[in-house]
């Protein structure tokens, strides 16, 4: 029998070492892969989102901005060139200069959709892409600080944060700007621990890239860490006396990062001075002057505030209230965690006691930066910084009136911009918030073989592994469904939007287009992709079909005449467009083509009830963009408006009118011709019927017309012109008790559903060779 080997022995004990640094490191890479996997779920989850929720994007109109800029970076092209039709053509919260349109935002978020639109075809591929990184670097900025365990507990809890996923899952800047953000605080701690001047590259590299994306938002992150770097330049110079030579390690690794920072703070001046025609003038600042940071008088567009420190205090409370419990993970139970991790790895800081994440193995010694992995000098000072993020971005922001516009009513938590992505001015946060709650899930979780053998003691082992089971299944379970409520909410309020857009688009996706152009409404003001975002034109305003917006005539006309070989369409829609999900419009998409000859004959037929006692036919002509009437006086001879008045009417009616040079004429009105402005105008036709108790209902219809010279250019005066253009069919509604409803009563000819059963409005116009 051969002897057992003696513990004590060397060769014993180096094995002992050698198996459990095997075991360390098996536990190691069994943690990066789980890490890995929760990084791919969060991208795969975030693409679902995007996919599905917002199939036909949110009600934060900006995703257009980025998507159209996207497209223009794909082209080579940093603006639109629309000449003189600029105002058809201009897309939300682009700048118009003298016909250049381009955005106000940074074009990075949009390179970033442009790299997977042109290799994939599809820009969900760069918001799964950004999910699945800022998770990863979550994890390793975790791994970074304290160790593993805390880093695949915070990559879980971020990636588990409801507004990370809604916010993850739009194509707006706030998560490519934090996937930037994390790349350089991984890489700074890195450069920081190791001493390493490549990582100190990556860090200069990457916060200059978030800097040209969202300044603000880089330098509020970065800020904690550009104090630390000053201070441990400062003391390296110090200890090493003037003009040391070679330089220390310090003043080397943070002067890179300081100097490629930089360089890109440069090429955002010249992308300003590109766009702008000044480096100091951003585009955001070219298209609202008083838009930026700051207090006092704030204006976007039409919307102004007086931002006072009150008002900022306040809103930013409200901000970081709803943040704290609704949109980190497990919401209340999420921010104890980061609470609770921050106290606990503060008392061993201040206790002087090693790292909370335990000994990670030696490593480098520079003391200056306290650099050695696994000292708790280099966790204490990388934990601080991480801290320092949440105090930064949640004071820097007090100085930004976005998040007062985000919350809408202040205090309520489910209106405005808020209610569905959460205050994502505030984006930032996730990061310390997720990484310390990672310190107490981390804790918790070792302290369950003390707790365990603590039971032990006082019950059976069986019995004590039963309470601990049952104890960590139910926090499991509190926190899972406190957790998915939290996520599923935002969710909820976001989905029954695709529904509303698949039913608006429903016949322009029914149709395939080829070489066409199509005139699209304003409800919300002259906009493009405000709010029809996904109805977004070419770069080169040439595409197969191209969007035009419905305006004054003159104006529409202009835009017939530069594409002179499209076939014409119109889109509208009857009810009202409003931001509610849950109301949806009725659609149609109908063709139109332009009459033209010297005289337009038109007649319209119009269905009648039994109880109707007088019908009031009327013309006039009132001019798109102003809407005042082109006609000078009030009679019925031709001035401005020409009636008659039909009694009895039974069952239908039928209206004969024209269009020629000399104006618009309606017969049964002896004389009455009407006229028009030459350059473009609308013709308007009615017909009110009226019952006994005074009710009525009005068959309304507005043709674009113009005179036109031989050629057709449109540019002859009246009396003089060869003839008339006139865009066909008229924009037809039908009104219930007054004789304009807008698009509540737009007429839908193929939808029998749509109005009552003896509604009719059939129109039709033919060219005459007599003037």
């Amino acid at each position: 029998m051969s002897p057992r080997p003696d513990p004590s022995s060397p060769r014993s004990l180096a094995r002992r070492l050698a198996s459990r640094g095997r075991a360390r490191v098996a536990r190691a890479d069994r943690l990066t892969l789980v890490a890995g996997v929760v990084a791919a779920a969060s991208g795969v989850l975030v693409f679902a989102v995007a996919a599905t929720v917002f199939a036909y994007h949110s009600t934060n109109h900006d995703e257009g901005v980025y998507l159209m800029q996207a497209a223009m970076l794909r082209s080579g092209q940093l603006e639109l060139h629309a000449g003189a039709l600029a105002d058809a053509f201009h897309p939300w919260f682009f700048v118009e200069d003298g016909g250049r349109l381009y955005p106000k935002y940074s074009p990075v978020p949009a390179a970033m959709y442009a790299v997977s639109m042109a290799l994939f075809g599809e820009p969900r591929v760069t918001l799964a892409a950004v999910a699945a990184g800022n998770a990863a670097l979550v994890y390793l900025l975790g791994a970074t600080v304290f160790d593993r365990r805390v880093g695949l507990a915070a990559a879980v809890l971020f990636a588990a944060s409801p507004m990370a996923v809604a916010s993850s899952a739009v194509f707006l800047p706030y998560a490519p700007t934090t996937f930037f953000n994390l790349c350089f605080a991984v890489a700074y701690l890195r450069s920081v621990r190791d001493e390493s001047i490549a990582a100190a590259g990556v860090a200069g590299t990457a916060i200059g890239v978030a800097f040209f994306a969202r300044p603000f938002t880089a330098v509020l992150f970065a800020a904690p860490f550009i104090c630390h770097a000053l201070v441990r330049v400062g003391v390296a110079v110090r200890d090493a006396g003037v003009l040391p030579l070679p330089l220390p390690g310090a003043v080397r690794r943070h002067g890179l990062t300081a100097l490629l920072g930089t360089l890109f703070v440069g090429v955002t001046l010249a992308y300003n001075l590109r766009m702008t025609g000044s480096p100091l003038t951003f585009p955001y600042e070219a298209f609202a002057p008083m838009d930026g940071p700051g207090f006092g008088e704030r204006r976007l567009l039409g919307h102004s505030a007086d931002y006072t420190p009150e008002l900022a205090a306040r809103s930013n409370g409200y901000a970081l209230w709803f943040l704290l419990t609704r949109w980190v993970a497990g919401g209340p139970i999420g921010s104890a965690l980061a609470l609770a991790g921050g106290a606990l790895a503060a008392r061993r800081w201040l206790s002087g006691r090693r790292a909370v994440g335990g000994v990670r193995g030696a490593g480098g010694s520079d003391a200056v930066d306290s650099a050695a992995p696994g000292d708790p000098r280099f966790e204490r000072t990388a934990g601080l910084l991480v801290g320092g993020v949440a105090v930064s971005v949640a004071v820097g922001n007090l100085f930004f009136w976005g998040t007062h516009n985000a919350l809408a009513t202040l205090s309520d938590p489910t209106d405005g911009f808020v209610s569905q992505f959460g205050p994502f001015y505030h984006f930032d946060l996730l990061v310390p918030l997720s990484v310390f709650g990672g310190v107490a899930v981390a804790a918790a979780w070792r302290a369950l073989p003390a707790v365990r053998r603590r039971l032990a003691d006082a019950l059976s082992p069986r019995s004590a592994r039963a309470v601990v089971a049952v104890a960590v299944a139910l926090a499991l379970v509190t926190a899972g469904v406190a957790g998915a409520a939290a996520v599923s909410t935002p969710i909820e309020r976001n989905a029954p939007l695709a529904d509303k857009y698949e039913t608006a688009y429903e016949p322009i996706e029914a149709t395939e287009f080829d070489e066409d152009l199509v005139f699209i409404p304003t409800p919300y003001g002259e906009w493009q992709n405000h709010p029809f975002q996904s109805l977004r034109n070419d770069p080169g305003l040439d595409g197969e079909v191209v969007y035009a917006l419905d305006r004054d005539p003159a104006e529409d006309f202009a835009v017939i005449d530069a594409y002179p070989d499209r076939d014409l369409y119109r889109y509208a829609y009857q009810g009202e467009w409003t931001p509610d999900p849950t109301r949806h419009v009725a659609p149609k998409l109908e063709p139109l083509d332009v009459r033209e000859g010297a005289r337009i004959e038109a007649t319209t037929n119009v269905g009648v009830p039994d109880r109707v006692e007088t019908a009031h036919v009327r013309v006039e002509t009132v001019r798109g963009a102003d809407g005042e009437s082109t006609g000078t006086g009030g009679s019925t001879t031709g001035d401005d408006f020409a009636r008659y008045v039909v009694d009895d009417p039974a069952g239908s009616l039928s209206v004969d009118w024209s269009i020629g040079p000399d104006g618009v004429r309606l017969a049964g009105a002896p004389n009455a011709t009407v006229p028009f402005d030459p350059a473009g105008d609308e013709a308007i036709v009615t017909v009110t019927l009226v019952d006994p108790t005074g009710s009525t209902f009005t068959y309304r219809q507005e043709a674009t017309v113009r005179a036109a010279e031989a050629g057709g250019d449109g540019d002859a005066e009246i009396g003089d012109a060869a003839g008339v253009e006139v865009v066909w069919p008229p924009e037809r509604s039908v009104c219930r008790l007054v004789t304009e409803c807008g698009t509540e009563g737009t007429y839908l000819p193929d939808d029998p559903d749509a109005h009552a059963e003896w509604v009719a409005f059939e129109t039709d116009a033919e060219a005459s060779a007599d003037r």
